[in-house]
């Protein structure tokens, strides 16, 4: 299995997992049951999205980190312009990350 099949497999576990986090307004509960029982895969869903969010900013930052660093070992002289270009792309970064973290605690909103 190569690793392009490998991860596309995963992504699917992963997303599949997530769908209940975004499902529609659940049936109501039963008179007895608790509100954990009407949403039983939202919270689910919403760690993994999160875990998602993150690990994706943390390899999109490690990237920007290293790339810089290497330019900065090639061109010494170019040091202030690479850490000012880092600096900014490792803001978007982080911002997508927020973003991402914010539509899935919207999406728990009114769940529990």
């Amino acid at each position: 299995m190569t690793l392009v099949s490998r991860f596309a497999s995963v992504l699917f576990v992963l997303a599949a997992a997530a769908l209940p986090a975004f499902a529609a307004d659940p049936a109501p509960a039963p008179a007895g049951a608790t509100a954990s029982a009407s949403n039983s895969g939202a919270g689910l869903g919403a760690g993994i999205g999160a875990g998602l969010a993150i690990v994706g900013a943390g390899i999109g930052i490690g990237l920007i980190g290293w790339s810089a660093l290497s330019a900065i070992a090639r061109q010494p002289e170019q040091k202030g312009p690479i850490q000012v270009n880092m600096i900014v792309l490792a803001a978007l970064v982080e911002g997508a990350a927020i973003i991402a973290l914010l539509v899935i605690c919207y999406s728990l909103v009114g769940k529990a």
